[in-house]
C-alpha cells in the first residue's frame, strides 16, 4: 500500500514524530511512505519527503492570514503544484493530520478529494481547529458558538492570530461546506474527548476512531538522575512543568501562583520557558529554554516527584505520557483530554490551584 501523509512538519514536534513513528512501521511492514509537510522536516529513512511551497509562500500566507482572518486559504499555487505531484504518486491511502499552520490551501486541497473518491482517506484531528471558524481550542473561553455558528469570535488573537478582521462566520461556513464533501473518510482523534466533540461537530456524519498517541517506551523510562545534585536541589521534593513556550493557555500564571503555595521544601523547575522570559522568573524557579536530547528530558523526568501540568486547552498531551512513564505521577485540571493521558488519578478543576497542592503534599507523603 502507498501512503500519503500531510502535515505541518515531519520528525520534530509531537505530530511530527507521531507521523515518523508511523512510517517506520508502515515501511518495516512492507508499505510505502510518502510525507508532504509544509515547514521543518528531518529526513530519515522511512518516507520521501515533499514540502509543500517555499519560506515565502509560508510567510505570505501567514500575512494573509493575520490581515484578513483566511488561514488555510492561501498557498494555493503551493498546493496546486503539491497535488500535481500526488496525483502522479497515486497513493492508495491519504492520511491528513494537521492541516493548518500557514503552507496549504484546504479548499484546493478538498476539491482534489472529492474527484478522488476511490482513495481512502483519513484525518488525524489533533485540536479543534476543523470545528471552528478561528480557533485551535474553544475551551479557555468556554466558548460554544462552534456547535451552531462561529461569529465575533473571541479568540482573534490567538493562532492562528489575527489583528485586523473577523471572518470567524465566513471561515465556519465554508469549513463547513468543504470538510463535509468528503466520501471514504475517516476522523481519528487521540482523546475520547476530541471525538465527543467531533461528534457534536458539522463533521458528526464520519466515522470518528479513538487512537490514543503513544511514545517510544525504550526511551522513556526510570532512570538514575544526577539532575538534583546538578541543580543543588537534593533533598527537596522536585515539582516539575514542561511546555513549549509557555503561553497563557498552558498555564504559566498557574506555576507562579502554585510556587507561592509551597514551601521551601519544594523546588520548582519549569523546561521549556523562553530565554526572554527567563529574566521575569521568581529566583526560586529553575527556569531551563530547552532540552538538548530526550535522553536529558527523560534525566529531568526521572528525578521529579511530581509532574503539574496545569493546560487550559489541550487534546491529549504528550508530556503526560511522558512523565509517567519516567515513573512520575501527574496532576493536571480537567480540561480537554489531558486527564486521560494523566491517567485520571490526579485531576483537578480548571484553575484550583490550591487542588494542585493538596495533591502534591499527597504524593509528596508530607503535611503543611
Amino acid at each position: 500500500m502507498r501512503y500519503l501523509f500531510i502535515n505541518s512538519v515531519y520528525g520534530v514536534r509531537s505530530t511530527g514524530k507521531l507521523i515518523a513513528a508511523k512510517c517506520k512501521e508502515l515501511t518495516e511492514n512492507g508499505h510505502e511512505c510518502y510525507v508532504a509537510y509544509g515547514r521543518e522536516a528531518v529526513q530519515d529513512e522511512y518516507a520521501t519527503l515533499i514540502q509543500i511551497g517555499t519560506a515565502f509562500d509560508y510567510t505570505l500566507h501567514a500575512a494573509m492570514s493575520m490581515t484578513f482572518d483566511c488561514h488555510g486559504m492561501g498557498s494555493r499555487v503551493a498546493t496546486q503544484r503539491f497535488l500535481r505531484k500526488a496525483e502522479k504518486l497515486k497513493p492508495d491511502i491519504i492520511w491528513l493530520h494537521n492541516i493548518h499552520g500557514y503552507y496549504l490551501n484546504y479548499e484546493v486541497l478538498f476539491v482534489w478529494l472529492r474527484n478522488h473518491p476511490e482513495v481512502e482517506k483519513r484525518w488525524t484531528l489533533h485540536d479543534c481547529w476543523a470545528l471552528t471558524g478561528h480557533c485551535a481550542y474553544f475551551t479557555m473561553k468556554n466558548c460554544n458558538k462552534w456547535l451552531d455558528q462561529c461569529e465575533n469570535c473571541p479568540q482573534l488573537r490567538t493562532y492562528p492570530k489575527c489583528y485586523f478582521a473577523d471572518n470567524s462566520k465566513r471561515n465556519y461556513n465554508y469549513k463547513k461546506k468543504c470538510f463535509t464533501s468528503i466520501q471514504n473518510m475517516t476522523l481519528i482523534t487521540p482523546s475520547a474527548w476530541l471525538k465527543d466533540m467531533v461528534c457534536l461537530s458539522f463533521l458528526n456524519s464520519y466515522p470518528v476512531e479513538v487512537q490514543y498517541n503513544t511514545i517510544d517506551r525504550t526511551v522513556f523510562k526510570p532512570v538514575q538522575s544526577a539532575f538534583k545534585e546538578k541543580y543543588d536541589i537534593a533533598g527537596k521534593f522536585m515539582v516539575l512543568g514542561v511546555a513549549v513556550g509557555w503561553e497563557e493557555t498552558k498555564g504559566l500564571q498557574d506555576m507562579l501562583q502554585l510556587r507561592l503555595l509551597l514551601d521551601d521544601r519544594f523546588a520548582m523547575v519549569l523546561v521549556g520557558i523562553p530565554h526572554k522570559k527567563q529574566r521575569m522568573m521568581p529566583s526560586n524557579i529553575i527556569a531551563i529554554e530547552k532540552t538538548e536530547s530526550q535522553s536529558e528530558l527523560v534525566d529531568i523526568y526521572s528525578a521529579a516527584d511530581v509532574f503539574v501540568n496545569p493546560t487550559h486547552q489541550d487534546n491529549y498531551p504528550t508530556v503526560n505520557l511522558e512523565a509517567r512513564a519516567c515513573g512520575t505521577p501527574v496532576i493536571t485540571y480537567n480540561v480537554g483530554g489531558s486527564p486521560e493521558s494523566a491517567g485520571h488519578e490526579y485531576v483537578v478543576r480548571e484553575n484550583d490551584v490550591q487542588g494542585i497542592k493538596q495533591y502534591i503534599l499527597e504524593i509528596c507523603k508530607t503535611e503543611e
